[in-house]
């Protein structure tokens, strides 16, 4: 039923669940468990930066390293399971490049963690799973997670 399943990951306590979930489906099915960690364009943009930091210590190299280390640990979590793995590191807007990495791949299941918090403080920031939930072409499965205030 599936060939490839994709875990987008930020390495934030709401992707253990879902990594979970997705790890499951990909040996259950046989299938490759992709995942893919986003380097935010927009929080590399909205940094000033400062002229006492070091270059290599900057916002993009920072976000990189966290997803670097996101994407070790889930696929090492995969690799364990006995699940083929591929990671991705991509840069862009995280919903549209999951949304861009989807189609490229023919990915089959999107499984995305999603953080139950409190509804003010949600409509407040949007949620990257929501946008992808509602704009992919294929099944999404969303894993939530409450996350206390």
């Amino acid at each position: 039923m599936y060939d490839n399943v994709l875990l987008p990951t930020d390495g934030s306590v709401g992707v253990d669940r879902a990594t979970d979930h997705a790890i499951d489906a990909a040996d259950r099915y046989d299938a490759t468990l992709h995942v893919l960690y986003v380097v935010d364009s927009d929080v590399i943009n909205a940094y000033s930066g400062d002229e006492f930091v070091d270059g290599a210590e900057g916002a993009e190299e920072t976000l990189e390293e966290a997803g670097r280390e996101a994407l070790d640990a889930a696929a090492e979590r995969a690799r364990n399971a006995g699940v083929e793995t591929a990671t991705a590191l991509r840069y862009g807007v995280p919903h549209e490049e999951i949304l861009r990495y989807v189609d490229e791949e023919d990915v089959d299941l999107t499984v995305m963690g999603s953080k139950t918090r409190s509804g003010d403080y949600r409509r407040m920031l949007g949620s990257v799973t929501e946008r992808v939930s509602r704009q992919s072409t294929g099944p999404v499965s969303i894993v939530k997670t409450t996350v206390e205030p």
